[in-house]
């Protein structure tokens, strides 16, 4: 199962970073890049997610919210 890494901007409903980390470690690696993303994070309005998912596809349809706008 994949880990996948969403950065969104709630004011604009903006996903502004969508990465995949796949492999035994990928869900491990995407929770660690979050950690690391939320450190440096100084905008009250970005949230920084790490889900796990079988494919961006099932993800897309799972957490849909994150999707709506244009990915950047």
């Amino acid at each position: 199962m994949s880990g996948f890494l969403l950065v969104y901007h709630r004011k604009s409903g903006r996903l502004e970073r969508l990465e995949e980390f796949s492999g035994p470690q990928g869900a491990r690696d995407a929770l660690r890049e979050r950690l690391r993303v939320e450190n440096e994070n100084v905008d009250p309005d970005v949230e920084v997610v790490s889900l796990n998912s079988d494919s961006e596809e099932t993800l897309r349809r799972t957490h849909s919210r994150y999707f709506d706008a244009a990915l950047v």
